[in-house]
């Protein structure tokens, strides 16, 4: 039995959480560790281009922002850094001519103009559509609040639809798909080979897509609790504008704390605790919605997300190795020594340089899962 059939026949086992997490760039995949992150990109000429970078956390240095939900907040500041640096990787790389090539300035100029939106699209325009249908949130705070978030979620769904038609979009959500289903093959502690990656399903606990949704129904109860109307008053704001413009300003101000409380519900919880009944159904609407935040990734793209991965299980295994006190280089060594007095025809010398390895066991498997996926 080969070991791709043996894989196979364990793709539904037992399941080990890992912190490993990612996502989908243009034309590749970012995966993030404990100790580095890695991406790989498919260049125009069909390679594929990767690079690692030690990762680095103020939680590391300040031990408070360790805590629950300021952690989220933590790893939501980190998460946005490091995904323009990831988009900007990934947008030198994929472009076949320097007129396709994104700059830094122009990655941050579009990730600001795209924050932009999303407090546009998300905050200010349903705030202000509830006031015209509701009225005014100091009259009727539970009905506005409700009407509100029922606008924001319904804005998030319509904006996610409308994307998805874009074929360069489609691509990213296929790399998207192509994460998704590494990890899990990961997470099964099966070999990250394409014929058993792609049995998975393009859908994960952990995805960042049920974050978002998950903030928006966070934000429901949150907001729910805001004395808008007494705060509009005693800073002398008591007309409707006014009182608008407290509404919107405090749910601003307070996304941290509901990026915070979504984190531990989604990443911290659930991401641990993938088989609990009550995970399921809270995560379902977010498992659905990435029906449209995902696509069947090609064997090729499978390819790519497998490449960023294994430079982050590499390094894992490596600081592993350092903190047993174990030489880090001895296994490469005996390999390599192996290799060299292996007889002509052996397997040492006829296998293929960088054919998939089985990984080994995450390191980190037993600590709580703190990436989205």
């Amino acid at each position: 039995m080969s070991d791709t059939t043996a894989a196979v026949e364990r793709l539904d086992g037992p399941i080990t959480h890992t912190h490993i997490g990612g996502q989908a760039v243009l034309e590749g995949v970012m995966m993030r560790g404990k100790f580095n992150w890695a991406v790989a990109v498919r260049t125009p000429d069909g390679s594929i281009h990767t690079e690692t970078h030690d990762l680095t956390s103020a939680a590391a240095k300040h031990g408070w922002m360790k805590k629950p939900v300021i952690r989220g907040v933590v790893a939501l500041v980190e998460t946005l850094a490091l995904a323009m640096k990831a988009f900007e990787i990934s947008a030198s790389m994929a472009g076949e001519t320097e007129d396709e090539q994104l700059s830094g300035k122009e990655i941050a100029l579009s990730m600001g103009l795209g924050l932009a939106l999303a407090v546009g699209l998300f905050i200010v325009a349903p705030a202000l559509l509830t006031n015209w249908m509701v009225g005014s949130a100091a009259e009727k705070p539970f009905q506005w609040n409700v009407v509100d978030g029922i606008l924001r979620v319904a804005a998030f769904f319509i904006y996610i639809w409308a994307i998805s038609r874009i074929p360069d979009i489609q691509r990213v959500f296929a790399y998207h798909g192509a994460e998704h289903k590494t990890i899990h093959a990961y997470e099964h502690g099966l070999p990250l080979d394409s014929d058993v990656i792609q049995r998975y399903s393009t859908q994960h606990m952990r995805c960042g897509t049920s974050f978002l949704l998950m903030v928006m129904i966070v934000a429901i109860f949150v907001f729910s609790f805001v004395p808008v109307r007494a705060i509009a008053a005693g800073l002398g704001f008591d007309n409707r504008i006014g009182v608008l413009a407290i509404a919107i300003l405090s749910r601003i101000i307070l996304l941290p704390l509901v990026a915070g409380l979504a984190y531990e519900i989604t990443v911290k919880w659930a991401g641990n605790h993938s088989d609990n009944p009550v995970v399921k159904a809270l995560l379902w609407p977010g498992l659905q919605l990435q029906r449209m935040t995902t696509r069947e990734p090609e064997d090729e793209m499978v390819e790519v997300a497998v490449a960023s991965m294994k430079l982050v299980i590499e390094r894992e295994e490596r600081e592993e190795a350092i903190a047993r006190g174990e030489d880090p280089d001895a296994g490469a060594a005996a390999e390599e020594t192996e290799a060299t007095d292996a007889p002509e025809g052996s397997d040492a010398t006829s296998a293929e340089p960088g054919a998939p390895e089985e990984p080994a066991k995450d390191p980190a498997a037993e600590q709580p899962a703190d990436a989205a996926v």
